[in-house]
């Protein structure tokens, strides 16, 4: 048992957000986050429908500085007090990613202190024992701009991949969806605002991979069998973008639903013993409301408990990182200064890839 809290700086830069935390760990498993700050890239991105890596990667320079003097601050901590140093070390764009392992690993070696480079999907598979306290093993549900699998967390570092997408991740899916439709950049809240007002009957859209065994999902079909209904409805009015909207997000409850399903009921005869397992959903994905009421009833239909962090916890963000470092570091997992930002770092190292491999390693 530490006599002092454990002070964990973590940096995140995989992608369109610049953000820097300080987490204490009191030795016995409980977290409390002393700072949070985050620099969102949406206005510079908005104009191009999605993230343009170049511009990412100089906001992060021009930003980073200043937002871990920000987090020092308001955690009112000195470099010195430090117990670790916690970055993103992939995956993500590898430009974002070499300015913030950078910036630790300098960080670390001014004050001395021990480095955790950090697996990105850790930092939203472990999110939830910071906020909630969740003991090993649960089921985690990622859906974000980059990510759409279904992991088994069976601790630090042991995790074990039971479904991903094929194809498109599905908040890339909602973004190129809004882009077609002419909804405006992130795409996810677009499509949400417009599904309220829409009849998701009207228009008759696939169910990808429903009903199949396994947890994989695939979107990219559905976003095409949009862009079909888009072009034989043209030109399209408000009221056919607000049904398109509704038919696409009540597709893709469907498609969540049953692959969350199948999961489901794998892990309850994997654990027999846990009366109430639990399921988290993390990613920004996960604010959407239709999506979350699918799975609360999926849930409770199972007796299985929905749990998702806070909001600004579920998107990207430095306290996750932060909060995986300090408990790497109570592990005795740090890492030298030698170690290397990956823009492919799956999360379940012995999971064949599902889209393929190369050079910079496996896809998903």
């Amino acid at each position: 048992m530490h006599s002092s809290p454990v002070l964990v700086l973590g940096i995140e830069t995989s992608c369109d957000e610049t953000a820097a935390s300080v987490v204490a760990w009191d030795g016995e498993g409980r977290g409390e986050i002393r700072s949070n700050v985050v620099r969102s890239q949406i206005a510079d991105h908005a104009a191009f429908g999605g993230v343009v890596p170049e511009i990412a990667a100089r906001a992060h320079i021009e930003a980073l500085d200043h937002i871990v003097a920000r987090a020092m601050a308001d955690a009112g901590v000195s470099y010195d007090g430090l117990s670790a140093v916690a970055a993103t070390a992939g995956p993500g764009l590898i430009g974002g990613l070499i300015v913030g392992l950078t910036t630790a690993k300098a960080i670390a070696l001014a004050a001395d202190k021990p480095l955790v480079a950090v697996n990105h999907l850790e930092g939203h598979a472990l999110t939830a024992r910071l906020t909630d306290g969740l003991a090993f093993p649960y089921l985690l549900l990622l859906v974000s701009g980059g990510h759409t699998q279904i992991l088994l967390v069976r601790g630090v570092g042991d995790y074990e991949r039971w479904g991903t997408t094929i194809d498109d991740a599905l908040g890339e899916a909602f973004d190129k969806t809004a882009k077609l439709l002419g909804l405006p950049y992130p795409g996810g809240p677009a499509v949400e605002r417009a599904a309220a007002v829409g009849d998701p009957d009207r228009f008759d859209l696939p169910r990808p991979m429903t009903g199949r065994p396994g947890c994989d999902f695939s979107f990219s079909g559905l976003k095409t069998a949009v862009r079909h209904a888009a072009e034989a409805a043209a030109p399209l009015s408000e009221q056919d973008v607000a049904d398109l909207c509704a038919a696409f997000e009540a597709a893709v409850t469907d498609v969540v639903g049953d692959r969350v399903g199948h999961a489901l009921a794998r892990f309850r005869a994997a654990y027999p013993g846990i009366v109430t397992p639990t399921l988290v959903v993390a990613g920004g994905v996960a604010a959407n409301r239709a999506l979350r009421r699918r799975l609360d009833a999926e849930l409770t239909a199972r007796g299985f408990r929905f749990l998702a962090p806070p909001m600004e916890l579920c998107t990207d963000n430095g306290a996750m990182i932060a909060w995986a470092g300090a408990e790497r570091l109570a592990l005795g997992l740090t890492d030298g200064l030698d170690a290397l930002a990956r823009p492919r770092w799956p999360l379940d190292q012995l999971a064949a890839p599902r889209i393929g491999s190369g050079a910079k390693g496996a896809k998903a």
